[in-house]
């Protein structure tokens, strides 16, 4: 079963490839899968999908990924994230945009939250080789804390309600291009609001094989300022992967 899954993600990136660069749309779809057996049995799958579109006058963008990951089949990992932005451009530096992301993970330290954003955005750096944007601006986020034990003998298990917050939201999306083969990126979002500042830092580089396809090395940082008793504040991630650019 795992295999077949595996096999038609894969074969559904070049048809999705075609569909959307026919409309002007462009995009990479990632995947990056670790099975271990032996003395113990470990799955790690993460996948995601990125499409953008950009004209004289306007940008788009919409994002899905998955991580899910099992050890001896416990499930220790399941996220599941997706967002998009819609923005119009003023020039060629400076735009206004909409954006929205809604998040699902069962060992985070909120089990579900989505956020909305108007946002300022502007082109520092917009060259062939390197490319910095930085946004920033107001927005509003409703969150679901993740429940905890308080008691196991006898359980008491603690479901907090869910809450709402005003929050300001910062964006940096900073790409170099070393040669035609090697490009280092960064990306960094921060959603700040009363109750919790959420932040989370992408680092990696990716390494062209072909036209089409190369390899991607990342680390992840994420943490939240306030989580509930029992939950760390700071997530890692470190990820190798097969990118498929159209």
């Amino acid at each position: 079963m795992k295999k077949q899954l595996i096999l038609g993600l894969l074969t559904a990136l070049p048809l999705v490839a075609n569909a959307e660069t026919e409309n002007g749309w462009s995009g990479t779809g990632e995947f990056g899968l670790v099975m271990s057996r032996g003395n113990a049995d470990t799955d790690t799958l993460n996948a995601k999908l990125d499409l953008k579109h950009e004209d004289e006058a306007w940008l788009h963008n919409v994002y899905v990924l998955a991580l899910r990951a099992e050890a001896s089949d416990i499930k220790t990992a399941n996220r599941f994230e997706v967002g998009g932005k819609s923005g119009y451009k003023f020039n060629e530096r400076h735009y206004i945009a909409g954006v929205a992301r809604y998040e699902n993970d069962d060992f985070a330290s909120y089990e579900s939250q989505w956020t909305v954003a108007v946002t300022y955005g502007v082109n520092l750096i917009d060259s062939e080789a390197t490319k910095l944007i930085f946004e920033v601006g107001p927005g509003f986020r409703h969150f679901d804390p993740v429940p905890f034990v308080f008691s196991e003998v006898p359980p008491i298990v603690i479901d907090p309600e869910s809450d709402s917050d005003f929050m300001l939201r910062g964006f940096v999306d900073f790409k170099h291009q070393f040669n035609e083969s090697t490009a280092i990126y960064n990306t960094f979002l921060a959603e700040a609001g009363e109750d919790n500042t959420f932040m989370q830092d992408d680092i990696g580089v990716m390494v062209k094989m072909n036209a089409s396809l190369a390899l991607k090395a990342g680390f992840q940082f994420r943490r939240n300022s306030d989580v509930p008793f029992g939950v760390d504040k700071t997530d890692t991630l470190t990820t190798v992967n097969v990118v498929y650019g159209f």
